[in-house]
């Protein structure tokens, strides 16, 4: 047990980029408008994109390697590929949960700061923290945040199914789903619960970063449990955000709000008048911290990946430059998106959800074909493999069916 606690941390940080939008506004967006029946997509989104998420830290251990390293070995065009997703998404993902966790900081502190002054004051804190307490700090801190958050969540839940009167929930409103909208919602929802798959080269990265911290690389078991800890955790508050929306917005007929932080506002402002005054602190310190978890690991995960895409050797320095140099450029372009964009800036951020979304099958693609390599000193068995052949089948039909929808609407 000693063995496996000491690898435990690149888990957490993929638990703490996943919980973010997906699960304080689908998830919980799904519970208030549809009832039950879509726990069972939450559920099938999160096991279709298991293996391909799994492969990141399976090839890591296996090989010393993360997986841009992998994609190199594929060929040039994997790698191109790669990168052409990252850059078109990065910029603008990292300004769209900044300016979400900054509406939900200014809910919590109230401190009568604008959108764009909590963007940078939380980008700058982000950026300190890391450069300052690197890769062994940034571990630490989301140990604590994800435990926090998982707990607290937990709480939150369980008295809200003690004081809500259930006779008032319809706990199946199935016949919205098969609206145009309503069948949109659906393919969205699945897309990007827990996470979208290019996290899964993130996770690689970290893999790596903790062996360089802890002076020995986990073995598979080690490593499968720091992943499945992870994982699992952020499937399970996938579930427990479902459940806020279904307990305490099902059964309310006031129109929900389209915008993430006016949302999130909803259901603090539903979960006091349920539970009392009490609650809405512990509310929106949930919701803060789902979205600053995200911020964050965003804020490190991107610098790195970059790092890894121009510098094919393993110069310790010259990456550690890289870094440095992303870390300050990405979240300047992410504020200036912020600052001067603003009238398009819903747009840019449907383009980059909707390239993430496309992608994903893509890139499970990329990592099965990558983990089937013959020169590869990994074994998937039959029944995996099998499994994740199934899996990519599924990730194909959402992808084709967004861009059906698309086409549609």
């Amino acid at each position: 047990m000693k063995g496996l606690l000491k690898h435990i941390g690149p888990g957490f940080l993929l638990a703490g980029a996943a919980i973010g939008v997906s699960h304080l506004v689908q998830a919980t967006r799904a519970g208030a408008d549809y009832g039950v029946v879509l726990i069972f997509a939450i559920l099938i989104a999160c096991l279709t994109k298991y293996p391909f998420m799994e492969f990141g830290s399976r090839y890591a251990v296996a090989t010393g390697k993360n997986l841009i390293d992998g994609y190199r070995t594929l060929g040039r065009r994997y790698l191109v590929v790669f990168a052409l997703i990252t850059i078109s998404t990065m910029f603008i993902i990292q300004a769209a949960v900044t300016i979400v966790s900054a509406g939900l900081a200014e809910y919590l502190f109230a401190f009568g700061w604008s959108n764009f002054t909590w963007s940078l004051f939380l980008l700058i804190f982000c950026v300190l923290i890391l450069l300052i307490g690197k890769y062994k700090k940034l571990d630490m801190l989301m140990k604590i945040v994800v435990s926090l958050l998982t707990i607290s969540t937990l709480f939150s839940v369980v008295i809200a199914a003690f004081q809500v009167d259930f006779s008032t929930i319809s706990f199946n409103k199935s016949s919205g789903i098969w609206t145009l909208s309503g069948i949109g919602f659906v393919i969205a929802l699945m897309g990007w619960m827990p996470i979208p798959i290019d996290a899964s080269v993130w996770h690689s990265i970290w893999t790596q970063e903790k062996t360089i911290q802890t002076q020995h690389r986990p073995n598979s078991k080690q490593a499968g449990f720091d992943f499945n800890l992870g994982y699992i955790s952020a499937t399970f508050l996938g579930i427990l955000f479902f459940l806020m929306g279904l307990f305490l917005m099902n059964s309310s007929d006031i129109p929900f709000a389209s915008g993430s932080v006016a949302f999130s506002g909803q259901l603090i402002e539903m979960y006091t008048q349920t539970l009392g005054e009490w609650s809405r602190v512990l509310i929106a310190f949930i919701a803060f911290v789902t979205m600053f978890s995200t911020t964050l690991t965003v804020t490190d995960a991107f610098p790195r990946v970059m790092s890894k895409l121009v510098q094919k050797d393993s110069d310790s320095r010259k990456e550690l430059n890289h870094y440095h140099f992303f870390i300050v450029v990405i979240p300047l372009i992410a504020l200036g998106i912020l600052y001067y964009l603003k009238s398009t800036f819903t747009v840019l951020v449907d383009f980059a959800a909707g390239l993430s979304f496309l992608a994903s099958p893509v890139l499970a693609w990329f990592n099965l074909k990558l983990m089937t390599q013959k020169k590869n000193p990994i074994t998937l068995n039959s029944g995996y493999l099998l499994f994740s052949k199934i899996c990519l089948f599924f990730l194909i039909c959402f992808g084709l069916g967004y861009l059906i929808y698309e086409f549609i609407a």
